[in-house]
């Protein structure tokens, strides 16, 4: 082994080993310092997971530059068991890498918390995984055909999905974050990343001086982009409004006042006006949290829920930023005023007792609510 490959097997080490350290170090802290705000529903225990797994990703890439150390020291490079210990290495970084997708907020939906589809793409990694191994021990190790080292075929068109769906959720949480820089280096680093694989399958393009470069280049760059995610983490929930002070008072047909003293939203009223259909979806979410019980606090969001769709709950923000004329820092996000419980379901974060509505609007509220369900023949 050469003194420049030596070079970038340990740099690839140790820069993975101190990210992973910080990841982690920066988790622990925010699972203890927030429990509260992560698990404010005793029925609902959710520790917000996402960097303990990006911080699992970069220690298998500790193990994997370990791997390829002992590799290159004792010429297992081109052996059946080093490409098989690389592919499961790489198989579970990829899978690290999704679980933490689950966590994104702004992830693709059809990964956001939901555990029947996460279960789903978990199979298909370890059957990608099987099949790569399986390639391998049909050629013997020997699957270098054509220019294509086709063992790594299967590993190589997952990780691009993969990187898709990371560079997708990264672009979106710091774009909408007000990082756009940030969310364009994201992008660029998982390219980057990507584009250092194309390597291992195609035996053309295979420099070892460029091919490490770009690797150390990209590793660094995304470990930085985690870390700035991590504090951006940080920063949105040490200002996130607590359940507890947080009032709402519904006086009258489109008229609200509401409290948030930590976004300095001091008993402001909120007229609604011509915009019905908000106040009505807000009304309804408040009623289900203050008289329901258990999963009857929350509502169905989605085509065959009670809610059509998301963009809704978005409205409702927008319209109460909208109205109160807040500043910058003191405007609400969707996560300020209802919580995501899983499968499609939302509830107003307020507690119960926080909760006032007007007592003749309640009725009038029921009584439309059950002509509605009557027209449609369910019954209420």
């Amino acid at each position: 082994m050469t003194e420049v490959a030596r070079f970038h097997i340990l740099a690839h080490i140790f820069i993975s080993l101190i990210g992973g350290m910080l990841l982690l170090a920066i988790w622990y802290n925010i699972r203890k310092r927030f429990r509260h705000i992560l698990e404010e529903d005793e029925s609902q225990k959710r520790v917000d997971k996402g960097l303990l797994h990006l911080s699992l990703a970069m220690f298998v890439w500790v193990l994997s530059g370990i791997w390829s150390y002992m590799g290159a020291a004792f010429g297992w490079e081109g052996s059946l068991i080093f490409k098989i210990g690389f592919n499961l290495l790489s198989t579970f970084n990829n899978l690290f890498l999704l679980l933490a997708l689950f966590y994104f907020y702004h992830g693709p939906a059809f990964i956001y918390n939901n555990p029947k589809n996460i279960f789903r793409i978990i199979l298909i990694i370890v059957g990608v995984m099987l099949i790569s191994i399986v390639i391998l021990l049909v050629f013997g190790g020997n699957d270098e055909i054509y220019g294509i080292q086709w063992g790594t075929l299967p590993d190589f068109l997952l990780s691009a999905f993969l990187s898709y769906l990371l560079a997708l959720s990264l672009y979106r949480t710091f774009s909408r974050g007000g990082l756009q820089l940030v969310a364009v280096i994201s992008v660029l680093a998982l390219l980057l990343m990507f584009g250092s694989q194309l390597s291992e399958v195609f035996i053309g393009l295979r420099n070892d001086f460029t091919n490490e470069l770009i690797k150390i280049i990209a590793k660094t760059s995304l470990i930085a982009v985690f870390l700035v995610l991590a504090t951006s983490w940080v920063i949105r929930l040490a200002s996130m409004p607590r359940p507890q002070e947080m009032t709402i008072q519904f006086m009258d047909w489109s008229l609200v006042k509401l409290n948030i003293p930590s976004k300095d939203i001091l008993n402001q009223h909120i007229d609604f006006g011509s915009k019905t259909t908000q106040y009505k979806n807000l009304l309804k979410l408040a009623a289900r949290r203050k008289y329901g019980e258990g999963l009857d606090q929350s509502i169905e969001i989605g085509a065959a829920g009670e809610i059509k769709s998301q963009t809704y709950l978005s409205r409702i923000i927008d319209n109460i930023n909208e109205i109160l004329a807040l500043e910058a820092e003191q405007k609400l996000d969707r996560r300020d005023l209802f919580t995501f419980i899983g499968e499609g379901r939302y509830r107003l974060r307020m507690i119960p007792e926080n909760i006032t509505i007007d007592q003749r609007l309640l009725e009038e509220f029921a009584q439309g609510a059950e002509a509605i369900y009557r027209r449609m023949g369910q019954g209420l």
